[in-house]
């Protein structure tokens, strides 16, 4: 078996990276269906990167139902044909045309959480949406703790739907939004961007608060909008 695994670049994305190469391994069919993978160790030396990273991509693959693996044995590919996960490849994310593809699909979803989580809110909800928007106040804008924060504000209004489904799909899909902005590293920033991205999350809390799902779409629709305009996506539109 030849793969064509090289080392990656440093950053904070460093696991996705590993991640999305054995991906592209497994779906040029150098690793087929029932091949071991190479040790953590030798897939830490390959990539150039600690065994904790290569443990995160493995972990990552697993959840995707690329992988299995089992104690003492390794992990293994899986029958492509028999997993139903749902995967969305980091490098066909490098293509524009996919990105707003995928920045679509969390518009659809995250304008109808809006309004949901605005009529189906509870107390410990807001308590919630209130701690995020506390914690991505206080870190750097752009930083990764920033847009750790400000995925664990959407998952919040997310789960105030009521919906786990919706929990599930908007996790999965703005964590890959998430991904590909670190990768980029294309975030504009400056306090002034900090300022207004925070204030259309405060627009946001402060209609699911009222209790208002009209002001609460048309909240995640402007947020959206700039959000797409600071990562590059010009040509994005929520409606």
């Amino acid at each position: 078996m030849v793969l064509k695994l090289d080392k990656v670049n440093r950053g904070p994305h460093l696991s996705t990276l590993v991640a999305s190469s054995i991906s592209r391994e497994i779906a040029e069919g150098r690793l087929k269906p029932g091949d071991q993978l190479p040790t953590e160790q030798a897939l830490a030396q390959t990539f150039g990167v600690s065994r904790n990273v290569v443990r995160e991509a493995i972990a990552r693959l697993r959840s995707e139902g690329r992988i299995w693996s089992q104690q003492g044995r390794g992990a293994f590919v899986t029958d492509a044909a028999n997993t139903t996960v749902l995967t969305i490849d980091y490098d066909a994310l490098q293509q524009a045309n996919a990105y707003l593809s995928l920045f679509e699909l969390r518009g659809i979803l995250e304008v109808e959480a809006a309004a949901l989580a605005a009529k189906r809110r509870t107390d410990e909800d807001l308590a919630r949406m209130h701690q995020a928007l506390d914690t991505m106040t206080a870190a750097p804008y752009g930083s990764v703790m920033w847009l750790k924060t400000d995925l664990e504000f959407h998952r919040t209004v997310a789960a105030a739907t009521g919906n786990p489904y919706m929990v599930q799909f908007l996790t999965f899909v703005s964590e890959r939004v998430r991904d590909s902005i670190l990768a980029a590293g294309n975030q504009q920033r400056s306090d002034d961007m900090a300022s207004i991205t925070l204030g259309e999350h405060r627009r946001i809390l402060d209609a699911i608060e009222a209790g208002n799902p009209a002001e609460a779409q048309a909240a995640m629709q402007h947020h959206l909008a700039g959000a797409a305009q600071r990562v590059g996506l010009p040509d994005f539109k929520t409606d």
